[in-house]
């Protein structure tokens, strides 16, 4: 019988098989003569409708179709932090070694180096009784971080044969388990698991614990917890990259996944040589020591931009398995989307708002919802937070993508163009910004830092509400109006802003700022709120306060104060009230 599983048609990266009853929805397989990577997405009577995840260009029709019989997966195992991978997890550098700077189509190279010796400890006994997630082995990945192999989550048995402690590469057999069907399972240091299908868990717990960054704006005034969602919108030039470096730099997350998702090459060399170069501030390594890279260029096969959301959430899952707490950082979902209404163009699908799918909200909310603080099938906590990053075209926070996101994400950091272009990074409107996070997390500020700090966070948001109200009235009648005491409130606003929500992350000591100098930065500030007001009280002039020099001086503390000498605080508010009982004095 003629074989029928044979290309009849191709559309870009969409290719369809007629009269074939040979392949499941979602199975993953290789097209044509050069088995390019591809996944069936659509089934008819008449016609199958693969995804190619790689440059069609070429192919013809009559060429052949392979099945694989499962659905489109990731190997999960050692080897995988520390690498640098496209959309469909080929490591780049080995396919370097193979094919040069270009990709080669329907290059084959396994995800793990499988030559590569790890030295595995063993964590059971013959006879055990395991169950799925429980830990058999341990290997140190890096330096920082120890990889746990687990038993694949729908699998359980009794360990009827198990090797000892040695070296043993990827592929070689671990133990023997015996399932409750008397069928035995070889498992080694890798297991496979379909990427969109989210690892099962025991329980999704509450997020009580926040997520430090070390950047002000974030930590005080819009903070995110650990398992918590966030989306970074911002024009072109705002900063959404430069703030995920930031954060991909300086969150206290045990592991960074950076997925570069349709984004410019020369930012993702970029990140390559910032985080191989950077040290990380816990362990004193390398940072890639516990980053993995997902590069998916603009120029790469547009499908495959598609696929690689999937790919780094799949990885955070399996690490956040091991007990973990995993960041991703997706830079950016807006081209993820672009690619999502490409393929969707393809297929003739009715187009939604924009021309995207009608079914974008629920993409996007099945990423985001993979997001969470949960304990293990191993009874190990672990956590994924999910920072994404969303390009609206002119600016527009109204286009489909931002706000489908905005209903799936707990915190809003909305990039401003004016606070850019004027050179104030991180570029976050405090007007537009929001988090919802704050009744889970206030416990925990209030525990580690102290009932002020809540209270100083009030205090700081309220001044720059009042300032963005008084603002419009400056616009219409300019500022030599207003009584002092509103001109006060313009001066201490600008402290806030230029003082405290700027921040240089090219300056050693203003980078990363702990929890506890932002806390004193915010108290010195509104103490010389507090006392100029006083003094505002009993009609001294705005002009006078400001000629002693304090603000200038309290601008700058944020550089001249270390984060390890925050004693030095209480000198500036000595020197406030000082300088300002002299003035009443006189």
């Amino acid at each position: 019988m003629e074989n029928q599983n044979i290309i009849y048609g191709i559309n870009g990266s969409v290719v369809t098989v007629k009269n074939s009853r040979s392949f499941s929805m979602m199975e993953m397989v290789y097209v044509g003569n050069e088995r390019l990577v591809g996944e069936v997405i659509g089934i008819t009577d008449q016609f199958i409708t693969i995804q190619v995840y790689e440059e069609t260009t070429g192919l013809r029709p009559g060429e052949p179709i392979y099945g694989t019989g499962s659905p489109m997966n990731v190997t999960l195992g050692p080897g995988i932090i520390d690498n640098i991978f496209d959309g469909i997890e080929r490591p780049l550098k080995r396919v370097a070694e193979q094919s040069g700077a270009f990709i080669a189509r329907g290059s084959n190279v396994s995800a793990l180096d499988e030559n590569r010796l790890w030295d595995v400890t063993i964590k059971v006994h013959e006879g055990d009784q395991l169950k799925g997630g429980d830990i058999y082995a341990e290997c140190p990945e890096t330096t920082i971080i120890t990889h746990k192999c687990m038993v694949p989550p729908l699998l359980s048995g009794i360990v009827k044969k198990v090797v000892g402690n040695g070296k043993y590469k990827v592929n070689d057999t671990i133990l023997e388990l015996e399932d409750q069907h008397g069928e035995i399972h070889k498992l080694t240091l890798c297991q496979k698991w379909p990427i969109r299908t989210p690892r099962p868990v025991s329980e999704r717990l509450q997020t009580k614990v926040p997520l430090i960054t070390g950047q002000r704006v974030i930590d005080t005034l819009f903070p995110i917890s650990k398992g918590g969602t966030a989306a970074i919108p911002g024009g072109f030039g705002t900063g959404k990259t430069m703030t995920q470096h930031q954060l991909a730099k300086w969150c206290d997350a045990d592991i960074i996944i950076y997925v570069g998702c349709g984004e410019r090459g020369n930012e993702m060399c970029q990140v390559l040589d910032e985080f191989s170069a950077l040290m990380d501030p816990k362990s004193g390594r390398p940072m890639t020591d516990r980053t993995v890279l997902i590069a998916n260029t603009s120029n790469m096969p547009v499908a495959a931009r598609e696929a690689s959301i999937y790919t780094g959430i799949t990885l955070a899952e399996y690490y956040r398995d091991m007990g973990y707490h995993v960041a991703i950082m997706a830079d950016s979902t807006s081209r993820w989307a672009e690619a999502l209404r490409e393929i969707s163009g393809r297929l003739e699908e009715m187009p939604a708002e924009e021309g995207f799918p009608a079914y974008l909200p629920s993409r996007l909310s099945e990423f985001y919802e993979r997001a969470g603080m949960v304990k293990n099938l191993n009874n190990t906590d672990g956590s994924i937070t999910i920072i994404g990053a969303v390009s609206p075209q002119g600016s527009d926070f109204s286009e489909p993508v931002t706000q489908n996101t905005k209903r799936f994400t707990r915190c809003f950091w909305a990039l401003d163009k004016a606070l850019a272009y004027a050179r104030h990074y991180p570029a976050i409107n405090w007007t537009q910004s929001y988090s919802e996070y704050f009744s889970d997390l206030d416990p925990w500020y209030e525990k580690n830092l102290g009932k002020e700090f809540l209270k100083y966070r009030v205090q700081v948001n309220r001044i720059l509400q009042e300032e963005s109200q008084l603002m419009e009235i400056v616009k219409l009648i300019g500022s030599d109006v207003l009584p002092d005491d509103q001109k006060l409130i313009i001066e201490i606003a600008r402290l806030i802003r230029v003082g405290f929500l700027q921040q240089n992350a090219f300056h050693a000591e203003d980078t990363y700022v702990p929890l506890e100098k932002q806390k004193r930065m915010m108290e010195v500030i509104l103490h010389l709120y507090k006392k100029s007001k006083q003094l505002v009280t009993a009609s001294v002039p705005i002009s006078v306060i400001k000629q002693t020099g304090l603000f200038d001086k309290i601008v700058k503390m944020k550089y001249d104060i270390p984060n390890n000498k925050l004693e030095i605080f209480d000198n500036y508010i000595n020197e406030i009230d000082e300088a300002l009982s002299a003035i009443l004095e006189s």
